[in-house]
């Protein structure tokens, strides 16, 4: 990369600091880019400026801050969450939104205050917004601007801490030009369920009444972006999450855990089960899988309709959901 190229590069980019051969540039508060000039070479790369290092006095052997009884309450399988009034729950705005209670219990149950947290899919932020309650940093990466938009208004009237959230908007494949390696002490995310989004939506979950509502018949799906998981196939959808992860895992700390909240796919009568090619492709990017762990959902579903019968059982899909735990292994 020459001089000239460097400077197309940078745009609206402005000058942070410079220590030869580094020159730092800001632009709009949180995307970085630094420039390092090496003899006759020029790289540019986008490495954030966020924090990794533990801010509490735990021990170096403790894996999180739990006190002992919090720790046993953890070793539950079966995990149920509930919607606070913070949560986005509008489907306009996004389709698929979990709850903050899910990535703050895996925060506190992976990663001490001050520690960094990776959303690969982050959506409208939800990650984001626990990470901010529990004090830890967090970076987050979603291909559709109106998304990262919407999470940077979340944050306009946060409280101010010691660390920082970030969303940036760019491809998951990209991930490891905003990190350094070994930073990240734990990555949760859930991803887009293949293409499960990628036809009418028919309320079946619904009872008969209630199916007739404003998203019916609707196609709710994330984007149209060809890079979009959402898009894609489970053959192309697990391909590319290995290649995702395969860029994820160095950025990991040694024993950093990985959790992804997946549930499997009801297509033309037929069941995928996207948790088991999501299992695959994590451990062809090189992750161990650690738990499989339940999301119980009866809490959350109300007037459930009735499809199937008499003659074709079919699970209520709408009742759970798979959070899967990986980890990088020594």
């Amino acid at each position: 990369m020459n001089e000239e190229s460097v400077q197309n590069e940078l745009g609206a980019y402005k000058l942070l600091s410079a220590t030869s051969p580094l020159q730092r540039y800001l632009k709009e508060g949180e995307d970085f880019l630094t420039v390092e000039k090496k003899g006759e070479k020029i790289m540019v790369t986008k490495k954030l400026s966020i924090g990794h290092e533990k801010l509490c006095d735990c021990p170096p052997s403790h894996l999180n801050c739990l006190t002992a009884k919090e720790w046993v309450k953890s070793q539950v399988a079966i995990w149920e969450f509930f919607y606070e009034k913070r949560d986005v729950r509008d489907k306009n705005i996004h389709p698929a939104v979990f709850p903050i209670a899910l990535p703050a219990h895996c925060i506190k149950l992976f990663t001490h205050k001050g520690e960094l947290v990776l959303d690969p899919f982050v959506g409208i932020g939800t990650t984001l917004v626990a990470a901010h309650d529990l004090e830890r940093n967090a970076v987050g990466f979603d291909l559709k601007e109106e998304y990262v938009d919407f999470t940077k208004k979340r944050f306009e009237q946060s409280k101010l801490f010691e660390t920082k959230q970030i969303a940036v908007c760019d491809d998951a494949h990209n991930i490891p030009q905003y990190l350094d390696e070994k930073t990240v002490s734990l990555c949760v995310t859930s991803p887009p369920y293949a293409n499960m989004l990628n036809k009418p939506r028919l309320n079946k979950s619904m009872r008969g009444d209630l199916r007739n509502n404003q998203h019916y018949q609707k196609v709710q799906q994330y984007s149209n972006d060809s890079r979009d998981l959402g898009t894609m196939d489970h053959e192309e959808y697990a391909n590319n999450l290995t290649e995702i992860y395969k860029g994820i895992l160095p950025l990991m700390k040694p024993k950093a855990h990985c959790v992804i909240n997946v549930n499997d796919v009801w297509w033309d009568n037929k069941r995928y089960p996207t948790h088991i090619y999501v299992v695959e492709a994590l451990q062809k990017a090189g992750f161990e899988l650690r738990n499989v762990l339940i999301w119980d959902k009866r809490n959350l579903v109300n007037k459930v309709g009735i499809f199937g019968w008499p003659s074709n059982y079919i699970k209520l899909g709408a009742t759970m959901e798979y959070i899967l735990d990986f980890w990088r292994p020594e």
